[in-house]
């Protein structure tokens, strides 16, 4: 009979022999090393992960295969464990884990008050443990750390198929139980297989009772005490379930602004973003992390030249600081053409004024068809229509209204230089934005439906502010107040494995599933602050995002900076485009359509003219979408992808690779790590990192690829520390004039790591 000791070694050597012949590895060493006699038995499975991951390099990048397969090891023993089954089974009762963590309070008891024994244990043999080999270290790693359920003792529970079903039926429990057993099941498909990932709080809290699914939410801030105060609040509640969040300050009053009629008492927006700055930083993430906001202000508010640039920088007042938050800047084309305006020396000498918004409304008497007070911030230049430009010549040409003055490029030289410091503010080019929203119809024309991004800069939807209408005292004399709902933006983001999903030739069938599963997160989703389940219901928009693109590439063969590279984001992203919204279709032709649908561009097939969609496909899809309408009001957006692009074990969303051999670190973690699928056909394509690529080629492809995305696109720029300031101006200026409706952040070689916000990271 064997002792435990040989049982553990004669283990730990068939897990190295797997993995070395398959992926052809001299693995001697590392036998030897661990058939020491002085190695102790409970550390072999260290022993072998730490060898693995030193010896990963450019030339040997599958060792992390072995540390995978040893850590998946691991996580079998601790579940099986913790769940009293034979570790060599792998996988145990699936029912069992359910029935016991539902017990627990760790999952809801929806699970089990939606399927019934029956069905659990149908599903449960659907899983498929040789799914879990598709994991490298860094990917099974993270999911294991941060999304596999566990008891309140931190006891692993869950294993990664399990994990993977119990999305697949939380997404679906809703659906007609004639089909819902297969749905799951196909759910279940796609995400087993790596082929798409769900965003971050989907992966982390679907089928738990606490937490809640979507990624990011934006609000705009009314110009009133109790609209500033109500958004912090809702941001608080929001923030502690682990969404990122978006606010739209450009309708705040500016520094020294009246109050009431009395002069030069108006604080400006700084104080109250530093407000926000607390509650990111006080109301945490379900314990995991700080929340994450990010403030957007339009570069002709007053106050963006008084202290907004320089909110995160290390210069200046610390009292007028908030380091903790994000900043960005809402553009319009005017502010663009003004950059280019020069003397006949070439100096630049185009002006910009800023307005306080509170001024603007009280001197230039503007009026919605309700009578409200309209501000410049409300107009934006349609193509033919130049509204912004109009309203903001009338304000300029005002005799009595107050402006500051300065020269535009001196604006952008701040943007420009904070950009190179701390990596922000955001670009959001807020014409081409509303240009291109297919539901603009709900406002009059040139009236600015969308006014910012969200925190990772690719969700464009309609936003409105919340007001309080009314407070009252009941007849039990309970306090109530009324408040109206504004659009409150919710993004539901899910995205494609393009590597994989491409190369096996299954997107089409797997955008469909998609779909249904972001569908589906809108009707089941707890969202604590109302105005923004009203507003998820009312436009149904989700966000069908991609990441692996430069995998992809480097697959395929084809160099980054390219002409091949172009057209092959055009045509790929014009399928996706047309998968995506063929979906949308055939769920409104099964659920209904989403409510604002009559006047849209969807349903007047002006969304498919303004896109040059002509060929036989999209003729009949327009004609089915003007028949049946869309499911969906806003479908896709292509989130930044990096915490899900490494447990798919693929490159981050559009970005190209950091380096073709580089450590990966995390508060918990420091790994070294090579780009997928590196070898000596692929080296080649990956051998130019990105601080080292033309970015106007990562321009170029990211605008054939924003050609085909309704909403935007999370896209950074890289540039090198001691990039000129004319060179910087021209990187902005292409993405402009190349219909870039936003770019994130600027990333310089001089730059500490920037903490971002993990929801969008789909």
């Amino acid at each position: 009979m064997i002792t435990q000791v040989e049982k553990e070694r004669i283990e730990a050597l068939e897990v190295i022999d797997s993995a070395s012949t398959k992926f052809q590895l001299d693995s001697g060493q590392l036998k030897e090393h661990i058939l020491h006699p002085d190695v102790n038995p409970s550390e072999i499975n260290e022993h072998i992960i730490n060898y693995a991951l030193n010896n990963i390099a450019m030339d040997k990048p599958d060792w992390t295969y072995v540390a995978a397969w040893t850590y998946l090891k691991e996580l079998y023993k601790k579940a099986s464990e913790n769940r009293g089954y034979e570790a060599a089974l792998k996988y145990g009762n699936f029912y069992y884990l359910i029935d016991t963590l539902t017990k627990r309070g760790i999952y809801s008891t929806a699970i089990l008050e939606s399927y019934s024994i029956e069905e659990i244990t149908e599903l449960g043999k659907e899983i498929n443990a040789n799914r879990d080999l598709l994991f490298n270290y860094i990917g099974l790693f993270l999911l294991a750390d941060r999304y596999l359920a566990k008891d309140h003792d931190g006891n692993v529970f869950e294993l990664p198929q399990e994990r993977f079903m119990i999305i697949a039926m939380t997404l679906m429990q809703k659906e007609d139980k004639k089909s819902r057993l297969s749905l799951v099941k196909e759910a279940y498909w796609g995400l087993s297989n790596l082929y798409m990932t769900v965003a971050t709080p989907t992966l982390s809290n679907a089928g738990k009772s606490f937490g809640q699914l979507s990624s990011c939410f934006i609000d705009t801030v009314e110009d009133s005490l109790d609209g500033i105060y109500t958004n912090n609040w809702d941001i608080a509640r929001l923030s502690k379930d682990g969404g990122g969040i978006g606010v739209y300050y450009g309708k705040v009053r500016a520094l020294g602004s009246d109050i009431k009629k009395f002069k030069g008492n108006s604080s400006g927006v700084i104080p109250w973003i530093r407000l926000l700055n607390d509650t990111a930083v006080s109301v945490d993430q379900l314990g995991q992390r700080q929340g994450a906001v990010a403030v957007y202000l339009d570069v002709f508010h007053k106050d963006i030249m008084n202290g907004f640039l320089d909110l995160k920088t290390n210069n200046g007042d610390e009292r007028r600081k908030a380091h903790d938050i994000f900043t960005g800047v809402a553009i319009p084309d005017l502010f663009m053409k003004k950059l280019e305006e020069k003397d006949e020396n070439g100096k630049s000498i185009g002006e910009w004024h800023t307005f306080c918004p509170h001024e603007v409304k009280q001197f230039m008497g503007w009026k919605d068809e309700f009578g409200d007070a309209l501000g410049l911030e409300d107009f934006y230049d349609e193509e033919d229509e130049k509204m912004f430009s109009l309203k903001y010549y009338e304000a300029v040409e005002h005799p009595l209204l107050p402006r500051k003055t300065y020269r535009a490029m001196d604006i952008m030289t701040r943007i420009m230089i904070s950009q190179l410091e701390t990596g922000t503010p955001y670009m959001f080019y807020r014409d081409e934005v509303n240009r291109q929203n297919p539901n603009k119809h709900l406002l009059g024309a040139g009236r600015t439906a969308i006014f910012c991004s969200n925190l990772c800069t690719e969700i464009t939807q309609n936003m409105s502010a919340t007001t309080i209408e009314k407070e009252y005292i009941d007849e039990h004399q309970n306090l109530l107040i009324v408040r109206k709902p504004g659009d409150f933006v919710v993004c539901n983001l899910s995205s494609i494995h393009l590597p994989r999903a491409v190369r096996a030739g299954v997107l089409q069938r797997l955008i469909r599933i998609q779909m249904r599963m972001l569908d589906n997160v809108i009707d089941i989703n707890p969202l604590k602050v109302k105005q923004a389940e009203i507003t998820n219901k009312r436009y149904r928009a989700v966000g069908l995002g991609t990441f692996g693109w430069h995998h992809l590439l480097a697959l395929e063969g084809i160099y980054w900076e390219t002409d091949e590279a172009v057209a092959y984001a055009n045509q790929l992203y014009e399928d996706i485009a047309y998968y995506t919204i063929k979906s949308s279709m055939e769920l409104a032709k099964e659920k209904g359509a989403y409510a604002e649908i009559e006047g849209s561009e969807w349903q007047t097939g002006q969304y498919f003219e303004r896109k040059g969609y002509t060929s036989e496909r999209w003729t009949k899809l327009k004609q089915d979408v003007g028949e049946y309408g869309v499911r969906n009001g806003w479908m896709m957006a292509v989130a930044p992808n990096s915490s899900t692009a490494k447990i798919g074990g693929s490159t981050d969303g559009i970005d190209p690779i950091y380096a073709v051999e580089y450590a990966e670190e995390k508060k918990n973690f420091k790994f070294k790590v090579t780009p997928p699928d590196l070898n000596h056909r692929t080296y080649a394509f990956y051998r130019r990192a990105r601080h080292e690529l033309d970015q106007q080629w990562s321009i170029k492809q990211n605008a054939a690829r924003q050609r085909h995305i309704d909403q935007s696109i999370s896209f950074n720029i890289y540039v090198r520390h001691d990039i000129k300031a004319k060179d910087l101006l021209n990187l902005h200026l292409q993405a402009w004039k190349q219909g870039l409706k936003t770019t994130y952040y600027v990333r310089s070689t001089s730059q500490a790591e920037i903490e971002e916000c993990e929801a969008c990271h789909s």
